[in-house]
């Protein structure tokens, strides 16, 4: 169905990406799932083009162009391309927003010409061992030691965190007992500070280019001057970049549904099953005209939200209500399309079993099924 989410720039940033993707990752894409990275002389090549840069302001090597459509256009050639930047999505669209935001003015001058440029990598630290969706129970602590801050705890499942050379970490400054969303702060802590230890790579089912790291921090002093800012507000911070998180989420599950589909139809229209390719059959038909019709619906609830993101809109229910319907919706999708591959779709090297292991993850992160009903639910009074 036609769309009317993007403009004639946008098209032509685009093709940029769509050669750059074709060129310089699809070819590379299977060394790095079985190295677990993405090489960081990608993100340095990305920088180079502009991709990375495009929402810092110019005079730190920027474009200045706070839209997030570019993010949109970021992700779904890459879906379109069989591959994902998952590391790459989680700097441009769940980080920077934190540095953009909460930087001062000299945190700018010293961080952004290095995240514009993609010599300065970064990774968020929020989730702890037990913890999950429940940020207010974090247990890292961070305690004022004249100019600095004492920070010891441990972080997991951080996206980015082995090529991390800045890192957001939430902690507890203060502990109010009446308010246990109060007193978390974010600092952020550089590659080499003493103290900071890498743990080890974690093995996942899926997304295996996206490096996802045990972080450590024992007694690491971080001065103030690595504040984002103010002390005890981060709970709110983290709050106000949600909804952009989860549509980040809700854009790659609708573009990666579609790719499932239109690998799918290539596929059934080569295979022959007693004499006859797949494609002919009308179980073949009606599953794909059904999943079509599911996306179609799942693009335009998500390019709506899209719009209101943009125009300070979109509300953490509306967020959530988008994550929950997209991520479904491509959950149905990669399995039915996989059930279509018959064994083949079980194979790794066939394109769809990435996307079906790849996706199960999409209706965890970044906030549950389950906590997106919540937010729902309270939305309607219940």
């Amino acid at each position: 169905m036609r769309r009317d989410l993007f403009t004639p720039d946008h098209d032509e940033f685009r093709t940029l990406v769509r050669d750059f993707v074709h060129a310089r990752i699809v070819p590379e894409y299977p060394a790095w799932e079985k190295a677990g990275i993405m090489p960081r002389e990608i993100f340095t090549e990305m920088g180079d083009l502009g991709l990375l840069g495009f929402a810092l302001p110019e005079q730190y090597g920027g474009a200045g162009m706070r839209d997030y459509r570019y993010n949109v256009v970021l992700q779904e050639e890459a879906a379109r391309a069989l591959v994902t930047l998952g590391t790459v999505r989680t700097q441009l669209d769940v980080i920077l927003p934190y540095f953009l935001e909460y930087a001062d003015e000299a945190q700018r001058a010293r961080w952004f010409p290095g995240l514009a440029a993609g010599r300065l990598l970064t990774a968020i630290a929020m989730t702890e061992p037990g913890t999950g969706s429940d940020l207010a129970g974090m247990r890292t602590t961070a305690i004022r030691d004249g100019d600095d801050y004492l920070l010891n705890g441990a972080k997991t499942f951080i996206t980015g965190g082995a090529n991390a050379d800045l890192v957001i970490v939430v902690a507890r400054t203060s502990t109010d007992p009446d308010n246990r969303r109060a007193g978390l702060t974010l600092l952020v802590v550089e590659d080499g500070m003493p103290g900071f230890t890498r743990g080890r790579m974690l093995e996942k089912m899926g997304c295996k280019v996206q490096d996802t790291m045990e972080l450590a921090f024992d007694n690491v002093r971080v001065p103030q001057a690595n504040r984002l800012g103010e002390e005890g507000r981060a709970f709110g911070y983290l709050g106000h970049n949600l909804p952009q998180e989860r549509m980040t989420v809700a854009v790659g599950s609708v573009a990666q549904a579609r790719a499932a589909i239109a690998a799918t139809v290539d596929y059934v229209k080569q295979r022959k099953a007693f004499g006859t390719p797949v494609a002919s059959f009308q179980n073949t038909k009606f599953e794909l005209a059904a999943m079509s019709a599911e996306v179609e619906a799942a693009q335009a609830m998500a390019d709506r939200a899209v719009r209101e993101l943009i125009d300070g809109e979109l509300s953490a229910a509306d967020a959530a209500r988008v994550k929950l319907f997209c991520t479904e919706v491509q959950g149905r999708v990669v399995d039915r399309c996989l059930q279509l591959f018959g064994g083949y779709g079980y194979m790794m090297e066939y394109p769809i079993a990435r996307l079906y292991t790849d996706a199960r993850v999409a209706r965890i992160y970044a906030g549950t099924s389950e906590v997106m009903k919540l937010l729902i639910a309270r939305d309607l009074g219940l």
